[in-house]
């Protein structure tokens, strides 16, 4: 986020989450957030929660309500954000509306600063059961995630695991009915040994070892690792080069998408694409330009035929 952008705080979560009580009493209430600079507050849900809007004009917060999905576009925004003269945005979403909405729709010099997320601990097993996809779109974006409601009864890995699966970034807090809170702390090993000479990755678990390779490059730096998977290649690739990997679902069908990284080769080396191959390779952090920055490169050690895994497309549970 530049200097020039202008700062939007997203609360999401599903309806009576607490995202109206947390906007009222954290937020709104801040000196250094509500500092006199006009703010233009969206709010995209009315639950039993209501705000005084009389209040918050005397504060220069000027509410507007989008009904309606279709609302959260750039014109829309862009139309309100002028009008108010604000230098910040607040922004309550309908947790029934993709993320992706604003996200696309967003007006070219608004960046989001931080983006919490609240649940009902009560109710989240159940949304997370019946409407996976729209709690995966709420979390994986999430800087802080809020289980409220919180019972004794409850286990907090439960809760961690449903997070970890798709955001490994966020803060997590569990607050409890009588008014504890709790600061998630717990670690999450990787399910396979990082140690071993030849870290075998085992098909159930290649959606979780793709994450960490993505996001934490560094720490596979001369490691040698082996998974089953196949080719893709293109045009574009000179000899030798070609995409490895797998299909990976994140929450639902529709965002099945191929996550390889490049394998770097011997220029007579010849795979043939979508065809199942154990692979090995030696792992190497640098500049590639069909990646146009530094990313993980694959150099090749080995690769074999195999059978089609028991489940082809790789997932996070």
């Amino acid at each position: 986020m530049s200097q020039k952008d202008i700062p939007l705080f997203l609360i999401t979560g599903f309806l009576e989450s607490g995202k109206t009580q947390f906007a009222k009493e954290s937020v709104l209430t801040d000196p250094n957030f509500v500092n006199g600079d006009s703010i233009l507050f969206l709010v995209c849900e009315e639950g039993i929660e209501e705000y005084d809007v009389e209040e918050l004009e005397k504060k220069n917060v000027h509410v507007e309500v989008l009904e309606q999905e279709i609302d959260v576009s750039t014109k829309i925004l862009q139309g309100l954000y002028n009008k108010h003269k604000a230098k910040r945005v607040l922004m309550e979403y309908n947790g029934m509306w993709m993320l992706s909405t604003l996200y696309e729709n967003m007006p070219d010099d608004w960046a989001v600063y931080q983006e919490f997320s609240f649940a009902d601990a009560s109710t989240f097993a159940g949304f997370n059961a019946n409407m996976r996809a729209l709690v995966v779109d709420k979390l994986q974006s999430a800087d802080l995630m809020v289980f409220n409601r919180f019972t004794k009864d409850m286990d907090e890995m439960e809760f961690h695991k449903i997070v970890r699966t798709v955001n490994r970034r966020a803060q997590i807090c569990y607050e409890y009915t009588d008014g504890k809170i709790n600061t998630d702390e717990y670690e999450d090993p990787l399910p396979f040994d990082m140690e071993a000479p030849v870290i075998e990755i085992p098909d159930e678990y290649f959606a979780q070892w793709y994450r960490d390779v993505t996001e934490e490059p560094k720490k596979y730096i001369g490691k040698v690792i082996e998974f089953r998977g196949y080719p893709m290649s293109d045009k574009r690739f000179p000899p030798g080069t070609f995409a490895f990997g797998r299909e990976v679902m994140t929450c639902c069908v529709e965002d099945i998408q191929y996550c390889s990284l490049i394998v770097s080769a011997e220029a007579s080396r010849r795979v043939e694409v979508r065809t199942w191959y154990k692979a090995r390779f030696k792992v190497e952090y640098k500049f590639h330009r069909l990646y146009g920055q530094k990313g993980p490169v694959l150099n090749l050690v080995s690769l074999e035929k195999t059978e089609v895994p028991e489940q082809p497309v790789a997932t996070f549970y």
